[in-house]
């Protein structure tokens, strides 16, 4: 085996969980813009959201792309230090909605009692985690007031493929659920491409805002490391034709600085379902 040596130094190695095929082509074109900023880096893609957790715990990466949960599950390993470098846009007051038919008497929380009621997956902050934490606060128990219907899809990926919400929306479609959780970005992504049709299906309630996922490093990142790749993401440009593909492919029109905004009430709930010490 002949092994080839070069000179590049790699500064950073950024992980991210590999949901879709997109993914390779999203940090193919991020990998590419941080080169042209001067800042040499390399990917890693990971299968869920545990091994990424893992990789960043152990050192194996210096950034990760991260679901709120795998913060949290970072966080939690990490001691409770670790640092927020960046998010996207669109994971600024991110918001969960309740979806019933349109002909359905739900109108409020409290129409929900008794109903039937479709959750994504258990490891969706968006989808699971987070709604049963605002019904709870509605004053609902979701396993004694509610019929729950679980869709436990693609566990691992925190609710990024979208599949466990495609089944919620279905079975609130088809009635086997009187009501269901999922993301408000996944209604207007599914509005959008007719796979819901707001004559059948609508809004009965929506969530306070809450942040959504972000660049997740350990404290010992070197600061002007950390300044250097925070500074450098921020002024990706959507208007520049060389970024704006990539930039649509990963949902977001600017990077800003990050938020952990709503991450109090993610985490209680969490670590009473004991999801924060999972591991891969």
């Amino acid at each position: 085996m002949v092994v080839m040596k070069t000179n590049r130094k790699i500064e950073l190695r950024i992980g991210a969980v590999a949901y879709a095929p997109k993914v390779f082509t999203i940090w193919e074109g991020i990998r590419a813009y941080l080169h042209d900023r001067g800042l040499r880096t390399e990917y890693v893609l990971y299968s869920s959201y545990p091994a990424l957790v893992d990789a960043l715990v152990a050192g194996h990466i210096d950034i990760a792309w991260n679901t709120p949960l795998a913060y949290l599950q970072a966080k939690e390993r990490l001691g409770g230090q670790c640092l927020v470098l960046g998010m996207r846009d669109s994971d600024v007051g991110f918001t969960s909605v309740f979806i019933g038919r349109t002909d359905a008497p739900i109108h409020s929380l409290s129409d929900l009692k008794g109903k039937r009621f479709a959750l994504g997956s258990r490891d969706s902050s968006h989808a699971a985690i987070l709604p049963v934490h605002f019904l709870r606060e509605a004053g609902l128990d979701p396993e004694k007031d509610l019929k729950v219907v679980r869709f436990e899809t693609d566990i691992g990926k925190h609710g990024d493929t979208g599949t466990s919400e495609q089944d919620v929306v279905r079975a609130v479609t088809k009635g086997s659920a009187d009501a269901g959780a999922i993301g408000k970005a996944t209604w207007d992504a599914f509005v959008a491409n007719g796979s819901i049709d707001p004559r059948t299906l609508r809004i009965c309630w929506t969530s306070p805002g809450y942040s959504h996922c972000n660049f997740t490093a350990r404290v010992e990142l070197p600061a002007a490391l950390a300044e250097r790749f925070t500074k450098a993401i921020q002024v990706m440009d959507y208007n520049d034709p060389k970024w704006k593909h990539i930039m649509d492919l990963e949902g977001l029109t600017r990077w800003i600085p990050g938020s952990t905004a709503g991450y109090d009430k993610l985490e209680r709930e969490a670590r009473r379902l004991n999801l924060l010490s999972e591991r891969a």
